[in-house]
Formats: structure tokens, sequence, C-alpha cells
């Protein structure tokens, strides 16, 4: 019985960045546990849709520029057309700038704060008053990072949103929750990603990262399934403004 509890039939499931990596793998996650899902993505996410509809779930593809917020009020409406209602929201679209702290630009600075910070606020505020509207409650996954727990080197705008996505996600589930909208975060450790792809060349730097991860292994997309599924279906109703790291231990060494 308390496997009824991880089940999304009939949800509407919002997934920002899901084109590729850690956004298609949870994507796909909530398709398997029965979830229609909306992308928003930049790019066409032509294999995350197909992964989506060939479980027998729908997909509605959207595209646009996140970082103008401007889009936001639109997207949910396009969201209602296509679900009739939204359940969750999963705010995964990110970037990273990479360079040392001594020389990093005021425009990577605005443009990684804007994308990974602002916009993450204000979806999961226009998806907070739609839920609201429904009557219905509902689910936020924001993801944070190992970032949001330590500070980094060379990424001094995207330690500062992470950091600021864990601190908003308990800010929002502290006024939300008892709306019945539940708002929580995933800080995935280093990924098999796009984002990491300079890292795991650099056979020196991807040696001592592995060597400092207990699992001994760089994470996968689908290392996010489970708690993805967790955290956006009823069996997470009582879990409230925390973030669960998926690191394969980095964070406890």
């Amino acid at each position: 019985m308390v496997l009824e509890h991880f089940s999304l039939g009939g949800k509407v499931a919002i997934v920002t960045g899901c084109d590729t990596g850690l956004g298609q793998g949870m994507a796909t996650a909530l398709a398997q546990a029965g979830a229609d899902v909306v992308g928003v993505n930049v790019s066409d996410p032509v294999d995350t849709a197909a992964r989506v509809r060939g479980l027998g779930r729908r997909f509605l593809d959207l595209r646009a520029n996140l970082s103008d917020i401007s889009c936001l009020d639109g997207l949910m409406r396009e969201a209602v057309a296509f679900g009739g209602h939204v359940d969750i929201l999963v705010n995964n679209a990110g970037i990273i700038r990479r360079e040392d702290a001594i020389r990093f630009s005021e425009q990577d600075w605005d443009d990684v704060v804007d994308l990974n910070l602002k916009t993450v606020f204000f979806f999961a505020q226009a998806a907070a008053r739609q839920f609201l509207a429904q009557g219905t409650g509902g689910k936020i996954v924001n993801v944070a990072s190992m970032l949001s727990f330590q500070g980094g080197i060379r990424v001094p705008s995207y330690t500062a949103s992470k950091s600021g996505v864990m601190g908003i996600t308990r800010l929002m589930a502290n006024e939300w929750a008892q709306h019945r909208v539940n708002v929580n975060a995933i800080a995935p450790g280093y990924m098999a990603t796009n984002n990491t792809a300079a890292l795991r060349a650099d056979k020196g730097r991807s040696d001592a990262i592995l060597e400092r991860i207990p699992a001994g292994r760089w994470g996968k997309p689908e290392d996010l399934a489970g708690p993805v599924v967790f955290l956006a279906s009823s069996a997470s109703d009582y879990v409230n403004g925390y973030t669960i790291a998926v690191d394969g231990g980095w964070l406890a060494r």
C-alpha cells in the first residue's frame, strides 16, 4: 500500500531545463511514476519528449528564455491549458560560469544569479499561486547543489545562487506549508552531465574528485529519479523546507 503514495497518476509536472542531463532524468522519472510532463527549455527536447511519450504519458514542449521572468505567467497558463491543472514544479534550469573570484565579471555574476536564483523564486511563486487557486496544494522541487553547503572554487555566482536556493526553499516552505504546498530541494553532487564535462576530461581533477566520493563514482541522471518522485508525491506530504543531498556521500566526508 505504501507504494501508492509514490504514484503520480493524473498529475501534471513542469520541469525546466529537461532537454538533457539531470532535468531529462527527472522528467523521465516523473513520467514513469505516472505524470504528464511540461518541459520548458531553450533547445528542442526531442529525446526527452520521446522518452516521456514512450512511457504512455503526454509531453508539452514549451520554449522560453527563463532569464527573463516576464515569460513565467504565460508558461503557467499554457501548462494549465494543456493539463487542466498543474501539480508539480521542478525548478532545474541553471547555468554555471567558471573564473577565479579575483577576475570574475559582473555579467557572469548577473547571468548566473538571475537564472539560478531569481527565476527559481518567481517560477515557484507562479506555481504556488496556481496551486492556491486550484485549492489542491502542490509540490515544488528546487535544484540546489553541494555548493549550497560548501564554498567551492572558481564559481562565485554559482555558489551564491545555490546557497540562495537552499535559503529560499526554507522560506517558501515556512509560508506555504499551511496551504499544502510542499517546497523542498535536491542537492546533486558531482554528476556526469554537460556542466562537468571539463572536470571529467581533466584526469587529475577527476581522480581527486572520485577519491573524495565514498560511492567511488560520478552520479548519473537516474540517481535523482527516486528523490524527485518522493518529493513530488504524497509520500513527502510532511517534508517541508528540506534539501536532500544526492552526492554519493561527498558531504559525509
